[in-house]
């Protein structure tokens, strides 16, 4: 079992990282540091804020439950891993 608590600094990937060539493995492509949880200001939504690894000015917000989700098997049904986000 995955642990599905996440903290500032915590390094995670996505699970597209499964699709990469043994070539782009050695990229940080798809792996993510968690940058914190913000709040929605008006909606109280609770949000992950994170940054890219391969791309430094590169940061993004995603509302808590969806990057805690599990991968759509109907789309991605070869994925092994289990949820959006994992930590690395």
């Amino acid at each position: 079992m995955c642990d599905r608590n996440f903290n500032p600094g915590d390094v995670v990937k996505h699970f597209k990282r499964e699709t990469l060539s043994d070539e782009e493995l050695k990229t940080n492509m798809y792996l993510y540091e968690i940058v914190g949880i913000a709040e929605h200001t008006e909606t109280k939504e609770k949000l992950i804020v994170y940054k890219a690894l391969y791309d430094k000015e590169f940061m993004c917000a995603r509302p808590y439950d969806m990057f805690i989700s599990e991968v759509d098997r109907n789309k991605y049904p070869d994925i092994k891993q289990k949820y959006r986000f994992e930590k690395a």
